[in-house]
């Protein structure tokens, strides 16, 4: 799976409020951090810039696959 490298922070954060049960619960500065009760609690940080880096992204995806158990391609396609 390539990583796009035109997504922003708000991109992000707008897919996994909608489509993977995550809620916007602090914002300091440019970073906000969400968090999901289902499965169970995590909390993910997402930096709201203007273009995410590739390895902050895949990061992104990745803590999110592993807790929600799900493939990174399945949260990348809600990205699009």
């Amino acid at each position: 799976m390539k990583v796009p490298r035109d997504l922003s922070g708000n991109d992000v954060i707008g897919a996994l409020c909608r489509d993977w049960g995550y809620r916007v619960v602090h914002q300091e500065g440019s970073h906000v951090l969400l968090e999901t009760t289902e499965p169970s609690r995590q909390r993910v940080v997402v930096p709201a810039h203007q273009r995410l880096r590739v390895g902050t992204l895949s990061a992104i995806l990745r803590q999110v696959a592993r807790h929600k158990d799900v493939r990174r391609e399945d949260i990348f396609r809600s990205l699009r």
